[in-house]
Formats: structure tokens, sequence, C-alpha cells
């Protein structure tokens, strides 16, 4: 093959390539800014929840928040420590942590919380220094994402009169929102035990391609009145790892 030499043919193929390499660049750019169209759940309310139940079945990790208004839940038989919220993370089959706002005459505080394979530790609230945490200690969030007895066997044909209210948007993510009436076995187990004891009418935002559970909002009544919960779950399938306490710098 020969060589072109001369610099008006060099000039020549230089100024093609820029065209060229201008032109595909423009190509790649609009390719990349069309995001591909995501394939929906059918908008069948059974479909849906048995699609969500297999999904909440198999969570591998996810980070959550709790929170409740209205009367006063306590995490602990003496009734000294006022359930606030909380904001966890959890990883399969049975590790979640947390930190938990409490209020303790009035005063609220932070306790950090780690559940491992059934042991739970807290955070002393004074000293900061983990200890096991005492057996009547109510809130475990391991429980709402069990396969056997967490969210799955609620989706899983638990929910009673289960409707399909619609699809809805919120901060631009599309949600499927469902509800109906969830039994208080179930009720007790994806509110880390913190309601208990009676059947309570949900309401259900679920993701329109995964059927992950994003949120969920209910109304729980006790002798002494009314407790309104939100629970909201985000950042599926992110890398996060939960250790005991002893492996925790400075722990």
């Amino acid at each position: 093959m020969t060589v072109p030499t001369s610099p008006r043919i060099w000039g020549r193929m230089i100024a093609k390539r820029v065209l060229i390499a201008a032109a595909l660049t423009v190509v790649a750019g609009a390719c990349g800014s069309s995001e591909p169209e995501v394939e929906e759940i059918d908008a069948d309310i059974g479909t849906l929840l048995a699609t969500s139940a297999e999904a909440m079945g198999s969570v591998d990790t996810v980070r959550f928040e709790i929170e409740r208004g209205g009367v006063p839940i306590y995490i602990d038989p003496t009734g000294t420590l006022e359930f606030k919220d909380a904001v966890g993370r959890f990883v399969a089959p049975q590790a979640a942590d947390a930190v938990v706002k409490v209020a303790i005459s009035g005063i609220n505080v932070q306790i950090g919380a780690i559940a491992i394979d059934g042991t739970v530790w807290l955070s002393n609230p004074i000293t900061g220094q983990w200890e096991p945490a005492p057996s009547t200690y109510a809130f475990d969030p391991t429980s709402l994402f069990s396969p056997d007895v967490g969210w799955r066997p609620l989706l899983d044909g638990e929910l009673r009169n289960a409707v399909l209210v619609g699809r809805e948007e919120l901060d631009g993510v599309a949600r499927y929102h469902v509800t109906g009436v969830a039994p208080e076995e179930r009720i007790e187990t994806i509110t880390a035990n913190l309601v208990r004891n009676q059947d309570v009418v949900v309401d259900i935002w679920l993701d329109t391609a995964t059927g992950h559970v994003l949120e969920v909002t209910f109304d729980a009544t006790t002798s002494a009145g009314v407790s309104n919960w939100t629970l909201v779950f985000f950042d599926y399938g992110d890398e996060i790892e939960i250790v005991p306490p002893d492996e925790l710098s400075g722990g």
C-alpha cells in the first residue's frame, strides 16, 4: 500500500476523519440521551401482587425509614422508650442495623441497633457503648424482609380486599397504589413488632417495574388513641455490609 505524502492529500484525509468523528459523536450523544423504556408490570391486582410478593421475598439489600406520629408507642415493656422514627439497612438473610430515635421523659435521644441472626445489640444512649438488648426489646427490623413471615406472605394472598387504586407519580417516579387489609400477625411483622393485636387498612405503593414496595402508610388504634405510620423503602440492591459491634471501628 502506498502511503500518500502530499500535504494536500493529508489535509483532506484529516478533515474527512474529523467530520466522521464529529458525526459519530453526535450520534452517540443522541443515543445516550434517550433512556430505554422500562416495561411495567401489568396493572392487574392479581398479577401485581404476585410479582411484588416474589420481589419482596428475594430482597438482598435495602434501606428503610419508619416514622410514627400520633399517640406514643413504646419499644420496652416499662413504657420508658417512646419510639419516634428509625433509619436503617437490611442485608439478607437476617441482618439489619438502624439508628432509632426515642423519647425518654420527653427528651429525644438516638440509639443504635444491630440485629444479626436473632441477636440484637443496642448502643447505650449515655455511654455510647454497645450492649446486648434485653429480651423484652421490641424493635427487630430483620423481620420486615423475612421471606416466610414478612412481606411475601402478606402480598401472596393475605392482603384482604386488595384494590388497585391507580398508577401515580411522586417526584417523577411511577408507582402503583394498592390498598387492602393487613392481618394483625403480618402488620406486627412488617412494623418490626411495634404494632400489635389488630388488623389495619394499609396503603401500599409499589415500583411499577420491579414490584418492590416503596412506601406504606396506615393508622393503628390503641387504648390511648391513634398512631400514624409511614414506612419507606429504597436503594434496593445497594452494596451494604452489616457487622457485629465488636467489628466496628471504635465500637
